[in-house]
């Protein structure tokens, strides 16, 4: 493992421009990962001093990119990108070595040449940019050998609401940060750099997630229903992370070696009709306490990170967790041990013309295979999950995420060289 990935919050090696603006006065450098990806029994270093927040940084290049196991941050940019007609293997590899070297620089904290200074006066603020590329920008670059067995179209499945506009895309850039200006900063930057005829914007939605240093103690992130949001992700310490998550080194097509696949869903949520629901029957669906995220298997006491008992019965004699109760089945044994890295960011674009909230949850998955990950676990989840009925999933890709690009390389560079 990188020290990218053993320590996310590591700070600038020198002092740099963005930095002595912006930061100069931050007190410490704690790491800031409040809300992230990972359960709390995983987060247990000292609160975050909401002065050091803008001082951390992820480093960019290393075996793997950033943004995949960095603790999520408090905003996030989705965004794909058709290339542009003509632009083919040339233009792309051009391209991604404009994007690799302005997101070097910004998250390290420096300003990037002929930059607007939006950000100026900031940190990094545990920036990352993250590239991905999606099935049909083989084809287009003439790389139809290089396309991935595990980049197979996702199926359809019954209860998909897709717009195929908002679906897919040629490459795929996930943006995240602890600032809102930071994380707004890198995506005018990379839009400005595809739009010299190279790619054109498909589709950008736009995320957050509690602040690091919001909380008393760092805590596993709630979403916008209310609920615990992460407890089961597998864990880095976990025997099985890296077999679950990245690629093997041995894994085929070569050029993946350490990467991931990213399958991305835009869900909306329910939140009218989920908020009629009492306490009690939200916690039935979910399988969950709300004040505490502990499984009703543990009765009044336990906690969030108490294992789940599916074969609990409670006083009456029926399963303490329900048959349709959203963590049995979504649970690995439930899904013959699949498994993969849900990092979220919750989304609220204004509200639909029923007064009802447009608002809901950006899933990214993080997985070594998706047909061996998301498609099985979704398969179940779309025909048995009780929270089914309060989610809609309007929008839906699938990216194949290489590993990260050593000094002076740039992202994707094994795949336009090959």
């Amino acid at each position: 493992m990188t020290e990218q990935q053993q320590n996310p919050s590591h700070a600038p090696s020198r002092v740099s421009r963005r930095y002595v603006l912006g930061a100069a006065g931050a007190a410490g450098l704690i790491a800031g990962g409040a809300g992230g990806a990972f359960g709390a029994a995983q987060l247990k270093e000292e609160p975050t001093a909401l002065a050091s927040v803008g001082s951390s940084s992820v480093p960019f290049y290393g075996n793997r990119q950033g943004g995949i196991t960095t603790p999520a941050q408090a905003r996030g940019h989705l965004v794909a990108f058709d290339l542009a007609a003509g632009a083919g293997r040339k233009g792309a590899a051009a391209l991604l070595k404009r994007w690799s070297r302005a997101a070097e620089e910004m998250t390290a904290g420096r300003v990037p040449p002929g930059d607007n200074q939006i950000a100026l006066d900031a940190g990094p603020s545990s920036l990352t940019v993250t590239f991905g590329f999606g099935r049909s920008f083989f084809a287009k670059t003439a790389l139809a050998k290089q396309l991935p067995d595990a980049l197979a179209p996702l199926p359809d499945f019954p209860s998909d609401e897709l717009v195929a506009a908002h679906s897919n895309g040629d490459l795929w850039v996930q943006i995240g940060a602890d600032d809102a200006l930071v994380a707004f900063h890198a995506l005018r930057v990379i839009q400005k750099e595809a739009g010299d005829g190279a790619a054109r914007l498909r589709w950008q939605m736009n995320g957050f997630n509690r602040t690091p240093g919001a909380t008393a103690e760092p805590r596993t992130a709630r979403n916008l229903m209310g609920q615990v949001d992460g407890t089961d992700n597998p864990k880095q310490t976990d025997a099985t992370f890296n077999e679950r998550v990245f690629v093997p080194s041995s894994g085929s097509p070569e050029w993946m070696a350490g990467g991931s696949y990213a399958v991305v869903r835009r869900i909306r949520m329910l939140l009218d009709a989920w908020d009629d629901l009492s306490l009690e029957r939200q916690e039935k669906v979910i399988g969950r306490r709300k004040s505490d995220g502990a499984p009703l298997s543990a009765g009044k006491g336990g906690t969030e990170t108490t294992p789940v008992d599916l074969d609990k019965r409670d006083a009456d004699g029926l399963p303490a967790i329900a048959a349709d109760a959203h963590i049995r089945v979504a649970k690995p044994e439930s899904n013959s041990g699949a498994a993969m890295l849900r990092r979220t960011f919750s989304y609220h674009d204004g509200f639909r013309d029923d007064g009802a909230p447009d608002a809901g949850l950006l899933f990214v998955a993080w997985q070594a295979d998706p047909l061996k990950g998301f498609v099985p676990v979704q398969r179940k989840l779309d025909g048995g999950d009780g929270l089914s009925r309060f989610l809609r999933h309007e929008s839906s890709g699938l990216f194949a995420v290489p590993g990260g690009a050593g000094k002076g390389e740039y992202v994707g560079q094994r795949l336009l060289e090959s």
